[in-house]
This record gives C-alpha cells, structure tokens and sequence, in this order.
C-alpha cells in the first residue's frame, strides 16, 4: 500500500470514528420547556350596554396564558393598546399551565383576574392590537382585530373569545 493510499484510509477511518463519537445534534434532544406567555383571548367589546359601569367595564377583558409548567414572573411586564394605554403587571406570578384575566375596571386583583382600575373603555371595539412585553420591553405577543391590523414582523394572533 502506498503512503497516499494509507493516508487516505487513516482519514476515512478517522472520519467515521469522528462521526460516530460526535455528540448528537441539539436537534435530537427534546428543548427544555421554556416559560412561554401568550395572549389566549380578547373580550374587547363588552357584552350588554357600554356605560362605564363597573361590571360593563369588567366585562372587557385580555387573557393570558402561561402554556409551560414553570411559574414565570410578569412584574414589570406591561399590556397595551395601540393607543398607548398601557397596563402594568406589579407582583405578580403566572403560575405554569394557567390563566389570567385583566380586566378594564375596578376590582381586586387575585391569582386568576387582575384590574386596570380604569374608568374608560381600552380596547377599541373596531379594530385594536393588544401587545404583550416583557419587563425589559421586548415583545412577547400581539393580538389584533378590525380593518387596521399593526404588523410590525410581530406574530399575530387574531381575534377574540367570548
């Protein structure tokens, strides 16, 4: 055998071994559940006559959901319109696979519905975005409806649930 020929074969030798010793890809690997909020629903046009009522004000609301298992921290995190109105979450934990309702109105807060304390409408019964971000202002997710949908490269979500 010549040294080419022997050098080719340690080569291909090594290649295989190489192949075979080589981690398996990240791929290969179930991804670890990573703590994943999304806006689940939207009541954006309150059922019933709209007179600012606490209870007609209560009836306009956003969900979120938490579809991992591992508790997430929404302080800091802020809900808004395409007008600016904004809602900021203080203190609170999503716990893992569970729902939040905000409501627009008056209430007290507890594990499963938080309150705006507002005493004006904020979602745009014709067409509106709500946005998601985070405490540090990057976005999470968006849920549009109406003519005039935002999208910024941003997922839509679509729609609402009554």
């Amino acid at each position: 055998m010549t040294a080419r020929r022997l050098s080719a074969a340690a080569l291909a030798a090594a290649a295989i071994v190489g192949a075979v010793a080589l981690p398996a890809s990240a791929a290969d690997h179930a991804r670890p559940d990573r703590p994943k909020v999304e806006i689940s629903a939207v009541q954006y046009d309150s059922p019933g006559p709209e007179d600012r009522s606490r209870r007609s004000l209560n009836k306009e609301w956003v969900e979120l959901t938490n579809t991992s298992r591992h508790t997430v921290n929404l302080d800091g995190w802020t809900l808004t319109n395409r007008d600016g109105r904004t809602y900021t979450f203080d203190h609170y934990r999503l716990e893992g696979r569970t729902t939040v309702r905000i409501h627009t109105g008056e209430g007290r807060d507890t594990d499963s519905d938080l309150y705006m304390d507002r005493h004006n409408y904020v979602w745009d019964n014709y067409s509106d975005t709500a946005t998601l971000r985070n405490d540090h202002g990057r976005f999470i997710d968006d849920a549009s409806w109406g003519g005039r949908h935002h999208h910024g490269g941003h997922h839509h979500h679509g729609g609402h649930n009554r």
